[in-house]
């Protein structure tokens, strides 16, 4: 057996090279198809996704938002959840500090905890102050759209529902 045997000569045609970078430009617009064809997803929910797929760590969620100001509705009627007064005021407010895009509005029920303060049909102080936290809401709808959080508070306070407008900052 000699040399030639052992080790034929190469045909001819394309250099190696130049195959191997045809198959890395095809992975390349691949990956251009994917995003594009991506585009109208939740960019949180594609990104997780991709960390799982990976086997990487789940993203650290991001802390409460920065409290800058509150506003609030108070008095409510022991077990109402009726706004006692008219929310104009509130609204204005917000309004005016929902006009950045980078703050959100939180609103927080809460109950005051005596057994006459809750809701009338379920018996259950939770669903008042929810109940109380989504009439706030609805009369703050068409100020910030989609920048509305609602709550309710975790333990007893007054009956009321405070507004909490926070810095989220820039958003994606």
């Amino acid at each position: 057996m000699t040399f030639a045997d052992e080790f034929p000569a190469s045909p001819p045609g394309r250099p190696l090279w130049l195959i191997t970078l045809a198959d890395l430009a095809l992975l390349l617009v691949g990956f251009f198809v994917l995003l594009q064809a991506n585009q109208q997803l939740d960019r949180k929910a594609l990104i997780s996704g991709l960390r799982a797929g990976f086997g990487a760590a789940p993203a650290k969620s991001a802390a409460d938002p920065l409290p800058v100001a509150a506003a609030g509705i108070f008095n409510f009627a022991a077990g109402s959840a009726v706004l006692p007064s008219s929310p104009d005021s509130l609204l204005a407010w917000a309004r005016e500090a929902a006009r950045d895009p980078r703050v959100s509005l939180r609103v927080t029920a809460s109950v005051d905890g005596s057994s006459a303060d809750v809701d009338p049909a379920t018996r259950s102080a939770a669903v008042l102050a929810a109940d109380r936290a989504r009439a706030v809401a609805a009369a703050l709808a068409t100020v910030a759209p989609g920048r509305l959080v609602i709550v309710t508070a975790d333990r007893p306070s007054r009956r009321q529902v405070v507004v909490t407008l926070s810095f989220t900052g820039d958003t994606m």
